[in-house]
């Protein structure tokens, strides 16, 4: 089980915008991928279903929460920084790992051009 915020904006012309969270959850190989690759910031498209939980506390008072119960999940934002920084390692660690061109001409280490992707 995985769970995670996902927030939505609503804009309301000269009102500003309104932000609200909702709390999502996974399950089963959906939320092993949902741990691996989201993130903070992330675009996603989120499909599922509400669902309301109660309980009752130590002190005997009632709690409710109301959940997405994740169904689908499509990542809207591309790769996740988590991905980028697993590859950036992949790349400083090898042994001979070749120096590329930066953006003034000169010569970078590999790790600062995959991070800059």
């Amino acid at each position: 089980m995985t769970t995670f915020s996902v927030a939505t904006n609503e804009y309301r012309g000269g009102n500003g915008e309104r932000t609200e969270y909702h709390a999502c959850v996974a399950w089963d190989r959906l939320a092993e991928i949902c741990g691996q690759f989201l993130s903070k910031g992330q675009l996603v498209d989120v499909d599922g279903r509400l669902q309301t939980r109660q309980w009752d506390d130590d002190a005997g008072k009632r709690h409710w929460k109301t959940e997405i119960v994740v169904s689908s999940l499509e990542m809207l934002s591309g790769r996740s920084k988590k991905e980028y920084a697993r590859e950036a390692e992949a790349v400083a660690t090898a042994p001979d790992a070749p120096a590329v061109a930066g953006t003034n001409g000169a010569a970078t280490d590999a790790l600062e051009a995959v991070v800059a992707m």
